[in-house]
């Protein structure tokens, strides 16, 4: 069929053949079909049983406890870094001033008493030159915002600052080892005492050193 043919057969079909309108009800369920067809799909939502939310309670309270803890491991870590870069300060301070003793002697028995009515507290003085660890002398210090003695070592070039405090439960544990700014720190509590060791000493050397005055202090029962 030609076009000429087609565009007859159209306007035959169009002039002489019967219309009949589409049913009411036959439209309405094709326009509601079209409508959902049209609508977003929604997610069944399901009862949710007792079980279900116990388990979200308990999560949460797993949660709310792993937070707490973080935080307060976090808290004590960085009050005891803080009070570890405020030894190193206090070392490096000590260093580049003109006088790194108060009390500059290599005898315990002149270091200890010089001591007295200086501070509320009696800290132990031990030399330990034998060992390689020279009493160099002592000073007044002020660490974690209280007064501390600190007393001075040599071995060999490298000079070694000991900074003993009565203990106090709000200040954080000396660290086992520490490094900062190029320094070495460690130290214990042992007693009524607390001490803090600052040193260019490589950290191996300045452990033993830790040792040898914690053995000495514990024999002298201070």
């Amino acid at each position: 069929m030609d076009q000429h043919e087609d565009n007859e057969l159209s306007t035959i079909v169009k002039t002489q053949s019967d219309r009949h309108a589409a049913p009411a009800a036959l439209r309405e369920r094709i326009v509601t079909s079209i409508r959902q067809a049209d609508a977003p799909s929604r997610p069944e939502l399901k009862p949710q049983g007792w079980w279900q939310w116990l388990n979200r309670g308990a999560a949460f309270a797993m949660g709310v406890v792993a937070s707490v803890t973080v935080a307060y491991f976090f808290t004590t870590a960085s009050a005891q870094d803080r009070l570890a870069q405020e030894v190193v300060s206090s070392h490096v301070r000590s260093l580049m001033a003109t006088h790194l003793a108060d009390i500059a002697s290599s005898d315990r028995h002149t270091v200890k008493p010089w001591f007295t009515g200086k501070l509320d507290f009696s800290p132990p003085v031990h030399d330990l030159a034998v060992e390689g660890f020279a009493l160099v002398g002592g000073r007044l210090d002020y660490i974690g915002g209280r007064p501390a003695a600190a007393l001075i070592y040599r071995h060999r070039q490298h000079t070694i600052n000991v900074f003993v405090q009565p203990r106090d439960d709000r200040s954080p544990a000396p660290p086992a080892s520490f490094a900062a700014q190029g320094f070495n720190v460690t130290g214990w509590q042992g007693g009524a005492m607390q001490y803090w060791l600052v040193s260019d000493l490589n950290a191996g050397e300045l452990r033993q050193f830790a040792q040898r005055l914690r053995k000495a202090t514990d024999e002298a029962g201070s």
